[in-house]
């Protein structure tokens, strides 16, 4: 077994692909906000092609801001950075990568200053952010900028130094301009629907309240381009480092397995210039929203279909649900009677081949990708890709069926118990509120205006919840479906 660091790249099994560039020349240009799974095996994983590929301009600088990134901060200290990525093919073939990207990691709570250092040096071109659906602070309702996190609310109070991220981040933005430094471009790596544009209202929002000159100047100089980002990446368990150890004898403390389909569509807005992206992989083009629909209503919405009556049923894993035949026709049923109807034409993309495709992604038992993953904060997730959907459907007429299943669902899920009785694995930010909405009376909680802005109001939707939810009493989730799907 061999501990991971540069000095054992040289050791390790042939079948490892390992950093043949010289890291230490690698120059840190671009600034990573939320170094977790997803990040390295996507965006730091398309920074380590091209490096290996003799573009070395563009290495990478990590930056945790939560408690819990210490482990993250720890990990990379002890293995100089490194971490193994492993793609797993749908037919369960596997192939490892030592990513050498991240060529340094700060973490806020050591000392912001650094980090704000580092944003306002003028090396910086690119910062990017995986800070999840909710770290944005925009109220899904109304989009606009409403932060609810402590840090944020006391760097809006004036704290000195700012710990958040918009904090650090205006911070940066203004000692550029001070120094007349060109601003960075903030690059979103989060599913979200206009993920730039929702990166933008959050910056300007926070620079708003605290200095509306600087808000300007961020308005006139700040570039966000949008991007659609696409990789399942399961969390990082004591099973995948096992793994990790027994297939290729590397004793890595946060390896990171993935599936092997990866794509990125990225507006290509650099005004500082970029890495040769397109030479990686990424797709540059003009507009991402037909791409970012397409993901989000058809995945990202997936996920929250199979997740929330795959648990109550008393399944755990993805590729359970996704093998199951009544599982796989609502699914499909759901893609292509509700969210479909819902898109723009695709430049180069068959539909009906994209949703298969998604099938088998999902199928393979190899990922373990679990359920509980796709429910983490619900109350963010559902509004962006669900709730569009139903939205639109309601507006044309369409049908709503399945999509007023999962809601039902999910309201059934905050009560806390799945149908064999086990402990429902909720975790989000509103958890407490939304389970004493459900508590009190069901069908309030699509009064609930963080999730459902006036959406709750249609009385279309709410005679086909409370339907739906007398369905999930009498006959249970597969019930519920089989009554749909005709299974």
């Amino acid at each position: 077994m061999t501990d991971l660091t540069t000095a054992a790249l040289a050791t390790l099994a042939a079948d490892v692909s390992v950093p043949t560039y010289d890291r230490a020349a690698v120059r840190r240009r671009v600034v990573h906000f939320g170094v977790g799974g997803f990040h390295r095996a996507h965006e730091a994983m398309y920074l380590d092609r091209l490096l290996e590929d003799g573009h070395g301009d563009w290495g990478l600088c990590g930056v945790g801001v939560l408690s819990f990134d210490a482990a993250m901060r720890d990990a990379l200290a002890a293995q100089d950075g490194l971490y193994t990525l492993v793609t797993t093919a749908p037919d369960g073939s596997s192939e490892a990568r030592v990513v050498g990207s991240i060529v340094d990691y700060l973490f806020v709570p050591d000392g912001p200053e650094a980090v704000i250092a580092t944003l306002a040096d003028p090396d910086t071109a690119i910062v990017s952010l995986t800070i999840t659906e909710g770290g944005y602070g925009i109220d899904d309702a109304t989009g606009t900028y409403a932060p609810r996190d402590e840090a944020t609310l006391a760097d809006l109070d004036g704290a000195t130094p700012p710990r958040s991220v918009m904090g650090l981040l205006a911070e940066g933005v203004r000692r550029r301009r001070d120094a007349g430094i060109p601003a960075f471009t903030v690059m979103s790596c989060d599913n979200i629907q206009g993920n730039g544009h929702v990166a933008r209202a959050a910056l300007l929002g926070f620079a708003e309240r605290r200095d509306a000159e600087l808000a300007a100047w961020i308005a006139e100089n700040v570039s966000f381009p949008n991007s659609m980002v696409d990789r399942i990446t399961p969390v990082t368990t004591d099973e995948t480092r096992a793994a990790v150890a027994e297939e290729f004898g590397i004793d890595d403390r946060w390896p990171v397995r993935s599936e092997s389909f990866v794509q990125w569509v990225l507006e290509d807005a650099f005004p500082l210039g970029r890495p040769p992206f397109e030479r990686a992989g990424v797709q540059l083009v003009d507009d991402v929203e037909p791409y970012e629909l397409m993901k989000l209503r058809l995945l990202n919405a997936s996920h929250q279909a199979m997740s929330y009556l795959g648990i109550l049923s008393g399944a755990h894993y993805v590729h359970e649900v996704c093998t199951d035949e009544l599982f796989v026709a609502f699914l499909k049923g759901y893609m292509h009677d509700e969210a479909i109807p819902t898109l723009r034409p695709v430049p180069g993309i068959d539909l009906d081949a994209y949703c298969d495709q998604l099938i088998a992604r999902f199928s393979s038992e190899a990922i373990r990708d679990t359920l509980a993953r796709q429910v983490v904060d619900g109350s963010d997730r559902l509004p962006k890709f669900l709730l569009p959907v139903v939205r639109e459907q309601l507006s044309t007429g369409g049908r709503i069926d399945h999509a007023t299943l999962v809601l039902a669902a999910w309201s059934v899920f905050l009560e806390g118990r799945t149908e064999t009785g086990e402990e429902t694995p909720a975790v989000d930010s509103r958890l407490d509120e939304l389970r004493a909405i459900v508590a009190h009376d069901p069908a309030a909680l699509l009064d609930y205006a963080p999730v459902f802005g006036d959406l709750g109001q249609d009385a279309r939707l709410r005679t086909a919840y409370l339907a739906a939810r007398a369905t999930l009493a009498e006959r249970g989730a597969r019930g519920a479906i089989a009554e749909i799907t005709g299974g």
